[in-house]
């Protein structure tokens, strides 16, 4: 067979419909997620060939970026609110709302770090603590939780001048890795993770001390690529991969995989 008629065949079949789809799904994902969805999507690939693309971030940013027609496939948020304003503004493929996974806040410190844990959140007011990063709560619902979690202890005043902000959880995770910050208040996921394990200590934020961070799924409607957004959905949905996010620190309610 000759080669121009080999590229004819090729051109011929991709316009055919179903030909020559992506096999790529771009993927906004909150930055907590950084670690649990890379072992997801490389899971996912293997099962089935297709590439998952995550682009790590703060959900209010990825908000403002998907109204404005950003082109993932799935949303992967921090909260609920987002997915669901996207949901009321029609940019949503109906059904695909999926409250995946609750996550947890720990004061972290670095290893090298004496502050006493004990007390939890009121360790940060040690006269030691000079820096605290926390994730920028105008539009991180991590910063959100922290904050929330600081006055429910009364204790946000006094420290609130020490704040560095981090533009996401996992750029506030590393300003505390890199010294940039004495302490910080991230996410158990990223706590947990191969880059933070080992180097430092942490302590649990009591539940009850901030408002849930119930995280949330959706398709987007602008998705160029639904049949495999939608498996690549079912796939996060399914007893395997609720336990890989229990791996990573987050709470997954028993019966929500499916």
């Amino acid at each position: 067979m000759s080669i121009r008629r080999l590229i004819l065949m090729v051109v011929g079949l991709c316009s055919l419909p179903h030909i020559c789809v992506s096999q790529e799904i771009s993927v906004a994902a909150a930055a907590d997620l950084q670690f649990a969805m890379q072992d997801i999507a490389g899971r996912f690939q293997k099962e089935t060939g297709k590439t998952v693309k995550p682009i790590y971030g703060s959900s209010g940013n990825f908000l403002q970026q998907i109204q404005n027609g950003a082109p993932f496939e799935i949303f992967f948020s921090a909260n609920l609110d987002y997915p669901k304003k996207l949901e009321a503004a029609g940019l949503t493929e109906p059904g695909s709302y999926y409250q995946y996974a609750r996550g947890k806040i720990v004061v972290w410190i670095p290893s090298d770090s004496k502050l006493d844990l004990s007390s939890g959140m009121k360790a940060l007011r040690d006269p030691s603590v000079k820096k605290i990063a926390i994730a920028n709560p105008q539009h991180a619902p991590y910063g959100q939780a922290a904050v929330a979690a600081m006055q429910r202890e009364n204790i946000y005043d006094k420290i609130k001048d020490k704040f560095v902000l981090g533009e996401n959880i996992s750029q506030t995770a590393s300003f505390v890795v890199s010294g940039a910050a004495d302490v910080g208040i991230v996410a158990l996921s990223l706590a947990v993770s191969p880059n933070m394990k080992g180097k430092g200590r942490y302590i649990e934020v009591p539940a009850e001390e901030y408002p849930p961070i119930e995280q949330a799924c959706v398709i987007l409607r602008s998705s160029k690529n639904k049949e495999a957004a939608w498996e690549f959905l079912s796939f996060v949905k399914t007893p395997a991969m609720a336990d890989v996010l229990r791996s990573y620190g987050f709470e997954v309610q028993a019966g929500a995989a499916k």
